[in-house]
């Protein structure tokens, strides 16, 4: 199953990230598929680009989105061209909070 999700390169201590369409089993930092853009959380504001397009293709062909990638998504607002996709991109915790509560919730 592929999976996009970020790959680490840069120096020790100056992490910077790619986003890449990866194979589930592949361990992180290995073989890729396709790079699809990159994150760097040390300069301020983060950097985050990403091909939208692109991951919106990956999606449609059966990729899920780590849970980071698909955080990075919703927060920076990258749009998608596929429904698809949007609906993919759509955190649980943001579905959660638009609802208007009544729902049973889920204690830890």
């Amino acid at each position: 199953m592929l999976t996009i999700r970020l790959r680490r390169v840069g120096a020790k201590k100056k992490p910077h990230y790619r986003v890449v369409v990866i194979e589930s089993s592949v361990a992180r930092d290995g073989r890729f598929v396709e790079n699809l853009g990159h994150y760097d959380p040390c300069v301020e504001p983060e950097l985050f680009q990403v091909k939208p397009e692109r991951v919106a293709y990956w999606v449609s062909k059966g990729a899920r989105l780590s849970d980071t990638v698909r955080t990075l998504l919703v927060r920076n607002s990258v749009e998608s061209t596929g429904t698809e996709a949007a609906e993919q991109l759509a955190s649980p915790v943001e579905k959660l909070e638009k609802s208007d509560g009544d729902e049973t919730q889920v204690s830890t």
